[in-house]
Parts: C-alpha cells; structure tokens; sequence
C-alpha cells in the first residue's frame, strides 16, 4: 500500500498494540495522536464524573490540545484512524485530531478498541470534523488478536 498513514490515540496501550500490528500488516507509517497535556490514572477514572476524560467527554465542544502536530497527512490518500471508545464515542481529542488538517479528498477508515461497545453512532459524531470533501468509512473494531494477513487483507480493501 503507499501513502497510508496510521494514526492512532491510545489512553491504556490496547489501540497503540491494535495501531502497530495495521501499519506492519499494510506497510504503512504511523503516528501516534499525543495530547499536550499527558493523561494520568485519576484523568481516566470514568467513575468519577469530575475527572478529566469524564468532563472532556460530557462537552462535546471539548477539543483537548495536541502534543505536536506533525502528522503527515498531506502526503497520504487513505489515514487508518485508532482510537478507544469512551463514552460509545471517540475521544475528543480524536476531534481535536481532524480538526487540525486538511482531509479534503482523503479517506479516512476508523478502527477502535472497546471494553465492550461498538462503534455506535462514533462516526456520525467525527463528520463535522472532518468537512465534507472526505470520506470517513466506519472500519473494524480490534478488540481481540487479528492475524498480520486478516489485517492485510482487510488494509487493502480501501
């Protein structure tokens, strides 16, 4: 595959595992979405309704600030985009991810890790980030071990 990009938010370690095995299976970069402000434990606590991710995710204007951004999406045609879901949804930040480059005329294939949700309603709530000249097609959820040629095959359908 070439000008694929993998980029990927990870809060725990699981989409960062998910993320790595998709770009060695389809040959491509990537690039981890790092916030500006680093996460910590009490940050993730979604039991507590006054931590960090439960007050960003309760604001759907919430846009958390990236670490860099230095992701080479000009470059690319097709962005395999990684996430956890919080909430049955994408983290913010994820928002605050596409909002910061220009996807015109690119598409963008989501995958994501769950405890125990899908996708549900993640990729209507990407859309108005991303503007109306790229396509966003809702891609797999990689909760379990996926063979390196199941990812493959499934990489180069798009």
């Amino acid at each position: 595959m070439k000008n694929v990009l993998v980029a990927y938010f990870s809060a725990g370690g699981r989409t960062a595992a998910a993320a790595k095995e998709l770009a060695q299976a389809v040959g491509a970069e990537l690039y981890e979405i790092k916030p500006a402000v680093p996460y910590t434990r009490a940050d993730l606590d979604w039991m507590n309704k006054r931590s960090r991710s439960s007050l960003e995710m309760g604001d759907k204007t919430s846009r958390p600030a990236l670490a860099d951004r230095d992701a080479p999406v000009a470059a690319c045609d097709t962005i395999f985009l990684g996430f956890p879901i919080w909430w049955y949804v994408a983290p913010t930040i994820v928002n605050s991810f596409l909002e910061s480059y220009d996807f015109a005329g690119k598409k963008i294939v989501l995958f994501a890790t769950s405890g125990g949700s899908g996708f549900g309603r993640t990729r209507e709530g990407l859309l108005p980030s991303v503007g109306k000249d790229a396509v966003i097609v809702e891609g797999r959820m990689m909760n379990g071990k996926v063979s390196p040629a199941e990812l493959k095959r499934w990489g180069e359908q798009f």
